[in-house]
């Protein structure tokens, strides 16, 4: 009492005690149910140096085989055996470095790094990222599976708790990248509930990506050209054939090695007369210049020539698509007919920055005709852009296959790519400006970007090129005479 008011003490707060259910049983029943408890402890510890050998298979062998080397020969023999080891493994990486690389060291660094970096850190990272929940005293938490190192990232294979969505994964990759030392994280959905957390340490397109031969003439596929290499160290393939792309990138991020990585992969099929290219290029023939032999017409304005030319590919589309209407859905190399790609460098200059508006709505018209219609019967759209704003490039979602290279802002990779896929790994505004050609891309119904980066076509490539496309000159020699066949 406080004078005459009652005041009511703090409540409890406390957990309440719990006591495991097993002690209330009768005593006859714990002694008839102990060696079934023996038999189950038994076999989830079998479990658990199961699931320890699986993860550290490395370290477990070395050590069990270190174990029984000692005690069966003693220490000298032990020694030389490990010194034959670092030898034999000297060797390999002599003779094949990449291979020791992958089977070798790789296994031991992930070992290494789940035994240092994730299981140690894993329970308290979850719950201060809250992505571990609590429920009536019960914790949820995101299991840990598989983790394995590339060297330049680790992927780490995760179970989600129930009811959470691989956006709340996305929306916390910086704060796991950084709770777990990494660059970067990008998060891949590869089943319901399992995610792979890819952690970035290093960059594996910092080098330039020096371009192959120029192969004899022949076919090309059209739906997997070869334009660089990904992240994985596996070819870019690009798709032409039943699609248009759009590259995007600020003056300097590498559009030119795109566009030429493509040309150049293309030179074969264009020698054997099997695809064609058009090109229009308003910076006055700056970049498509280089190589003019490469196209069977290019225009070097943005004038009425450029926008004539639009119009008569626009006119071809209709016209091969009615002549392909009940006989075929998609354009094919037995049809006789050239495949032709359209090359539009800065492509903003023909739809949105051309003064004369008459030509402005022609060319756009044109290039909406040719990018929506031009799929089946054999056309191909590559328009190459620095602005991806919606009022610069309207109908941006004609292209099927968009490419990004170095932008300024954030806001932009969205705009190129889509909805979220910066959540979801896409930082080509972060791309450094000393690796041109590094792009993030995405195909239409791929939930999760690629990362790539395409060769790097020199100056000197280019006059080969030239030479390689240049046509043949025939040489007419007169006729000798007679008289002086004779002498």
């Amino acid at each position: 009492m406080r004078g005459n008011r009652w005041v009511d003490p703090a409540p409890f707060e406390g957990a309440r005690p719990q006591v495991p259910w097993w002690v209330w049983l009768p005593g006859w029943v714990k002694l008839v149910l102990a060696p079934l408890a023996l038999v189950w402890l038994t076999v989830r510890l079998a479990v658990k140096l199961t699931v320890l050998a699986i993860h550290y298979p490395v370290v477990v062998t070395l050590g069990l085989g270190g174990y029984v080397a000692y005690r069966q020969f003693g220490l000298s023999p032990l020694v030389l055996a490990l010194l034959s080891l670092v030898c034999a493994l000297t060797v390999w990486y002599g003779l094949d470095g990449a291979s020791f690389l992958r089977h070798g060291w790789y296994r031991l660094l992930t070992e290494w790094r789940r035994l240092t970096v994730y299981v140690p850190q894993w329970r308290t990272v979850m719950r201060l990222a809250e992505l571990a929940k609590e429920v009536r005293g019960k914790e949820y938490l995101p299991k840990l599976r598989r983790v394995r190192s590339e060297g330049w990232r680790d992927k780490v294979r995760v179970r989600m708790i129930p009811a959470q969505s691989p956006e709340q994964w996305e929306a916390r990759r910086d704060n796991l990248a950084h709770s777990f030392n990494a660059r970067s994280c990008r998060v891949r959905v590869l089943k319901p509930r399992v995610l792979e957390l890819d952690f970035i340490h290093a960059d594996p397109l910092s080098r330039p990506v020096v371009v192959p031969q120029l192969a004899d003439a022949g076919e090309v596929d059209l739906k997997r050209v070869v334009v660089g290499r990904t992240e994985t160290g596996k070819p870019w393939r690009l798709k032409l054939l039943g699609s248009q792309v759009l590259v995007v990138g600020v003056p300097g991020a590498g559009k030119g090695s795109v566009l030429w990585s493509i040309v150049w992969q293309l030179a074969p099929a264009i020698k054997a007369d099997m695809v064609r290219l058009v090109g229009i290029d308003p910076k006055g023939g700056m970049e498509l210049g280089q190589c003019p032999d490469a196209f069977e017409k290019v225009i070097y304005d943005n004038g009425p020539e450029a926008v004539a030319l639009l119009e008569e590919i626009a006119a071809e589309v209709k016209e091969r698509a009615s002549r392909y209407r009940g006989i075929r859905r998609l354009w094919a190399r037995n049809t006789g007919e050239p495949f032709t790609v359209l090359i539009v460098d800065e492509l903003a200059d023909l739809i949105a920055y051309q003064p004369d508006r008459n030509l402005r709505e022609r060319a756009t018209r044109a290039v909406q005709t040719i990018t929506s219609q031009g799929r089946a019967p054999g056309y191909a759209v590559v328009g190459l852009v620095q602005d991806p704003r919606k009022e610069v490039v309207a109908f941006r979602h004609l292209f099927t296959t968009r490419v990004a290279l170095r932008l300024d802002e954030p806001i932009q990779v969205d705009m190129v790519l889509g909805d979220g896929v910066r959540q979801r790994g896409a930082a080509a505004h972060e791309i450094s400006e000393n690796t041109p050609g590094v792009a993030s891309l995405k195909e239409d119904g791929q939930r999760e970007p690629e990362r790539a980066r395409a060769f790097h076509v020199t100056d000197a490539d280019l006059v080969e090129l030239a030479v390689y496309l240049a046509p043949a000159t025939v040489h007419e020699f007169p006729e000798r005479s007679e008289g002086s066949a004779a002498a």
